[in-house]
């Protein structure tokens, strides 16, 4: 096996949004991703050939965050309009909402057994719900600003946060108590994540700095200033080895955490980076940004380690097993590079700009209670090897009938599919919807 490692590579180029484009997720199968903005739509992008993308439109005002559930069956959104919503991510575009926070709700996210939500607002508060009946469970309060981001530990137990109060606060679930206070002292916290392993979290800042912390010594591990403006979004490598970064300054930066460096600056979006993620798998990244474009890029870089950074997170998450902090990991053998006299720069733009401007992705948008308006038209635009497509060949001698007639029957399957989750979602509405009228005659019966 090769140890070349290849860079990183543009894939993908979307456009469909009307305003800056603020947090992109992947679905966990790989068959979608989803993006919001500040136009107050969600989209969600299909992968598979000929297969259009969906705008929900449901929200009042700006949508600050997008989450996939990990099934994948699920999305949440979280808006300026105070509120979060719950999308089946169809062609119908149905979802739940309920108000959440007295403010603007800054951000989303499901624990990894998908049973629980947390939102983070400018009410300074950060709360905990169940994503079956959007019950609220109960609220974690003591920062003293804006709450810009939260998220689940890889287990479930803990929570992070990161606020306006140049604070972070790494919260314990079962006694819903503050466990430890991170301060920065230069700007304010615009995102934060964990390592896969949950004993590290990342910080992203607008000062432009990046700073890794050991969430169990409760000390700083790597603090990296390599951006020139402020850093939005950051997301871990599945395997915990790389840092994927976005900023005002224009760039999107992986960072290596064994060699704590930079390992690559990509150029592709016109103007601040807004959003920025690894996939689940580690083979693939997103970014979003004021440019209104959605870009998904192939990793490359460490495509070796790929097949082990599932089995070694999924290792990591045991509760039983106490997994290493960064600097506990071996470093990987020395990567041959392949860049030009730029060094680890790679510019993405000059193919973006061989796409006509007046392209536009096939589009469905589909009202909050499910009402489809006509496609706008246009193709969806693969991109790879700076050639563009919008059709996929079809494999070699399979007759146009059958090729045909399977596409045919795997529509029939998704339809089906989707029927099911609705008609599931519209059941535990009901069962709510009695359970509600029962306690009501109890109480006026005085039972």
């Amino acid at each position: 096996m090769s140890n070349t490692l290849e860079d990183p590579s543009l894939e993908r180029h979307f456009r469909g949004h009307r305003d800056v484009v603020t947090s992109v997720d992947f679905n966990p199968n790989m068959t979608q991703l989803a993006s919001c903005s500040l136009d107050n739509n969600l989209m969600v992008w299909n992968f598979k050939a000929k297969m259009r993308a969906y705008r929900f439109v449901g929200h009042k005002e700006a949508v600050n965050c997008v989450k996939f559930s990990p099934s994948g069956h699920l999305v949440a959104s979280a808006s300026r309009d105070k509120t979060v919503r719950l999308w089946i991510p169809s062609v119908k575009g149905e979802s739940t909402v309920f108000r959440a926070h007295t403010a603007t709700v800054r951000s989303v996210d499901f624990s990894s057994d998908g049973q629980a939500l947390c939102t983070a607002s400018d009410d300074k508060s950060i709360k905990i719900w169940t994503v079956h009946r959007q019950k609220f469970m109960f609220s974690l309060l003591q920062h003293s600003n804006w709450v810009r981001t939260a998220k689940f530990s890889p287990d479930g137990r803990l929570v992070v946060s990161g606020s306006d109060d140049k604070t972070v606060l790494l919260w314990d679930l079962q006694s819903r108590q503050c466990l430890h206070t991170f301060h920065e002292t230069g700007g304010f916290v615009n995102c934060v994540d964990f390592h896969p392993s949950g004993t590290c979290i990342a910080t992203a800042c607008t000062d432009g700095g990046v700073k890794v912390w050991d969430v169990r010594m409760n000390k700083i591990l790597q603090n990296h200033t390599a951006h020139s403006g402020a850093v939005n979004k950051l997301s871990f490598h599945a395997s915990g080895n790389f840092l994927l970064t976005g900023s005002d300054d224009g760039t999107l930066k992986v960072f290596d955490l064994l060699e704590g460096r930079v390992f690559y600056t990509l150029h592709g979006h016109q103007g601040p980076v807004t959003a920025a993620t690894f996939s689940k798998d580690g083979t693939c990244f997103a970014s979003g940004g004021h440019d209104e474009q959605v870009l998904v890029w192939k990793t490359n870089f460490d495509a070796e380690t790929s097949s082990a950074a599932a089995t070694q997170t999924k290792r990591k998450r045991d509760r039983s097993v106490e997994g290493p902090t960064i600097e506990d990991i071996p470093p990987r053998q020395e990567r041959v590079a392949t860049f030009s006299s730029t060094g680890d720069t790679i510019d993405a733009r000059q193919h973006l700009r061989a796409i006509d401007e007046n392209t536009q992705s096939n589009l469905t948008e589909s009202q909050a209670l499910g009402s489809t308006k006509e496609p706008n038209g246009g193709d969806d635009w693969c991109m790879g090897s700076g050639d563009f497509t919008s059709k996929q060949p079809e494999a070699p001698g399979v007759p146009p009938q059958l090729s045909s007639f399977m596409q045919h029957v795997a529509g029939q399957l998704d339809i089906l599919t989707q029927t099911v989750s609705l008609l599931e979602h519209r059941l535990t509405m009901t069962e709510n919807k009695l359970s509600e009228c029962l306690e009501s005659k109890k109480a006026a019966q005085g039972i």
